[in-house]
């Protein structure tokens, strides 16, 4: 799979504890926003007690972020995730983060899935590969 589909957008609220002495959201918020845009996506597909019951969980193996424009307290933002690859072992997102027609943050994860009884990554589920 290498198509750019969209599986998760949501409004973001930005929060006190997200901005910095000017106002201005903290870089790391990003992640936190990444982390909540593919919760939402792999919740979609197999919930956490589902998942818990197979032994796996989802594990984010590298994020890169490319910031652009500062978002404020007072902005209302969007994000977006895209599912853009999808192999035997391993899955990739992109993200965006705007605000009408500006984007603030776009980035990638790259993960899989582990088994935690065998301490080992293994094939991403079926429920996944139906995309």
């Amino acid at each position: 799979m290498s198509e750019r589909k969209l599986v998760a957008e949501t409004e973001i609220e930005v929060n006190g504890y997200d901005i910095d002495a000017m106002g201005i959201v903290s870089n790391i918020v990003y992640v936190r926003w990444f982390e909540d845009l593919r919760t939402i996506f792999v919740n979609k597909h197999l919930t956490p007690s589902e998942m818990l019951k197979q032994n796996i969980s989802p594990i984010l193996m590298h994020t890169e972020i490319d910031y652009k424009i500062p978002l404020t307290i007072h902005d209302k933002p969007v994000g977006k995730c895209w599912l853009t690859k999808i192999s035997r072992l391993k899955w990739v997102f992109e993200f965006e983060i705007s605000t009408g027609n500006q984007i603030h943050c776009q980035g990638m994860q790259y993960g899989g899935f582990y088994n935690i009884v065998e301490q080992k990554v293994v094939p991403v589920p079926d429920a996944f590969r139906v995309l």
